[in-house]
């Protein structure tokens, strides 16, 4: 329901857009220039996606396995390279909290069943590399596609868990994702407000196994992030030849 509301949203406004009349352009010279530098906010959502094991099925134990998302949040820095007019590359390294709960199901000895929770906690350190697809500027707003990858180690993820948090699962802290989205770009007077949608997914199986059933039941485990960002870009090196394409 969120997906779709934001998916509408951005509807409405490229509708309204494009609805309007010429209007005089801001930041005029702002594709001209090579290098452009900023700084993202964000929200998230992270969970896993969970591939069971066959031994769920024979398992005396664990009957399930459930992953929640919840809200988090992110900052980065942004730094874009125009490459052509309507490609760039962007860097935007920066850090990503959030939390993901995992839900077992499991069988008491008395055959009665109760749940487990595990809340994971997570603090990325981020180093995402995106390919940014322009399309053609109308007035002051123009929409973007986004492609890449990005490399993330998780600060949060234990190496060993205490007596006393037990049961826990851990999990692997370098990870590489495939990233794609797209977003819109609004040109103000003295700087570039951006608003992106992303979906981030891990490539590695990011479990660690160890002798519990809680780890059994898992034959592979990735992690998935949706990221809603809002960026902000200046254009303060204009004066900087070497920054600035010519004519």
């Amino acid at each position: 329901m969120r997906r779709r509301f934001l998916f509408i949203l951005l509807l409405l406004i490229v509708t309204r857009l494009y609805s309007q009349t010429y209007q005089p352009q801001n930041l005029p010279k702002y594709d001209k220039q090579y290098m452009h530098f900023g700084m993202s906010l964000g929200l998230n959502t992270m969970d896993f996606t969970i591939r069971p094991s066959q031994t769920i099925y024979t398992n005396d134990s664990v009957f399930a396995v459930e992953n929640y998302r919840l809200p988090g949040f992110n900052i980065n820095i942004v730094m874009n390279y125009n490459i052509f007019d309507k490609l760039s590359v962007r860097l935007l390294p920066g850090l990503i909290f959030g939390e993901r709960d995992l839900r077992y199901v499991v069988k008491n000895p008395d055959t009665t069943l109760s749940t487990v929770l595990m809340k994971i906690e997570s603090t990325f350190i981020d180093f995402p590399v995106l390919l940014k697809y322009k399309s053609d500027r109308l007035n002051n707003f123009r929409a973007y596609l986004l492609a890449g990858g990005s490399f993330k180690y998780d600060l949060a993820a234990k190496d060993q868990i205490k007596p006393e948090e037990r049961p826990m699962i851990r999990l692997v802290k370098p990870d590489f994702y495939y990233e794609v989205g797209g977003g819109l770009d609004f040109f103000l007077e003295y700087f570039k407000f951006a608003i992106e949608l992303k979906l981030a997914v891990g490539l590695r199986n990011v479990l660690v196994y160890d002798n519990s059933q809680f780890t059994a039941t898992i034959e592979r485990m990735n992690s998935k992030m949706v990221i809603l960002s809002f960026l902000f870009e200046g254009s303060d090196l204009s004066n900087f030849n070497i920054f600035t394409r010519k004519k």
